[in-house]
């Protein structure tokens, strides 16, 4: 008990006796500092007194599947601001290969008391896994954002990208440059905004007379290396430009081309997807669709407050348009 003081009480700047009044429901605390303190005691990871335990922490979890992405630290910090700015502490929940699973996050937060979840990419994009742990959410009727496509019932507030004007984007930029042989590089086959850039993919080749068979969509992980492997699929399928579903991807499409003893972007253009960190000093710089993440990061706080507010935005999904943006990894089709 000394220990757990001694703990929140450094945290916050108060003394253990402050801390102590809290913990004991006594008066002569401000509301302010008895906030603070009842945030500090969950950021350390401490059991609240049972008699507080029915009141949510000031804080918010953050969910996402990894960081290797340039995408996911900038749209944690957009949000994390935004959170900040509230008066809400984000608790990042990160998830890699064989460590804790979404739905073992889930119950850490709550039982942390959360105040609200948001998800950026997670179980809830993907038809084929189990989605048990979100009615967790509903039936706590606990505030909750989604970041990107979910699959169709779960009735979260969700902010998107929209998966279908960006491929239209990418894939008539590469008409325009006189491509004819384009490839398409996407997530998991059962990832539902890959499966939205896939059937706006298959519009567009049918608008403009391009052929597009099964031997040019490719299916991968949201990796570098994973990106290279596809490519080598479609680089053996002839293709002279390639779409990705990620700047990683892309990136390791460009290593495909190379390896192939091809050169981008005279023999192969690549295009990306999100215009993540440094996508312009890649060499070449990348052409790749332009996510607005701050934009998109204010709307996920937007719809988590109104959530709190008893406003409502349950079941609403936001599309954000994105942007082509075009430099030197794209060129004229070869001849």
């Amino acid at each position: 008990m000394s220990r757990r003081l001694a703990d929140v009480a450094r945290k916050v700047g108060v003394s253990e006796a402050t801390v102590s009044r809290v913990l004991n429901g006594k008066p002569g605390v401000s509301a302010s500092t008895r906030e603070a303190v009842l945030t500090a005691l969950d950021v350390l990871g401490y059991e609240r007194p049972t008699k507080l335990r029915g009141e949510r922490a000031r804080l918010v979890g953050l969910v996402m599947p990894e960081l290797q992405n340039p995408i996911f630290p900038a749209l944690a910090e957009a949000i994390g601001g935004g959170l900040a700015q509230n008066g809400y502490t984000p608790v990042l929940c990160i998830q890699t290969a064989g460590g804790i699973s979404e739905s073992d996050y889930v119950e850490l937060l709550l039982h942390q008391q959360v105040s609200g979840v948001i998800f950026a990419g997670g179980a809830y994009s993907q038809a084929d896994v189990n989605h048990d742990h979100y009615a967790r959410l509903v039936e706590l009727k606990l505030p909750t954002v989604l970041v990107n496509a979910p699959i169709d019932d779960l009735g979260f507030a969700t902010v998107s990208c929209d998966d279908a004007t960006s491929m239209e984007q990418a894939f008539g930029h590469l008409v325009q440059l006189g491509h004819e042989r384009i490839g398409i590089l996407l997530g998991p086959s059962d990832h539902i905004p890959s499966r939205r850039k896939h059937a706006a993919a298959l519009r567009m080749a049918e608008r403009h007379g391009v052929e597009l068979g099964e031997d040019r969509v490719v299916h991968s992980l949201y990796s570098l290396e994973s990106g290279q492997t596809a490519a080598t699929k479609l680089l053996a399928a002839g293709v002279t430009g390639i779409i990705c579903a990620s700047d990683p991807m892309a990136l390791g499409a460009i290593r495909a081309v190379r390896r192939a003893g091809l050169r981008v972007p005279e023999d192969v253009s690549v295009i990306g997807y999100d215009d993540s960190a440094l996508m312009n000093c890649t060499e070449p710089p990348l052409t790749t669709v332009r996510q607005p993440i701050e934009a998109m990061g204010r709307m996920v706080i937007e719809l988590l407050m109104r959530q709190m507010s008893s406003e409502g935005a349950i079941g609403d999904e936001v599309f954000f348009a994105p942007e082509l943006v075009v430099r030197a990894s794209t060129a004229p089709a070869p001849r």
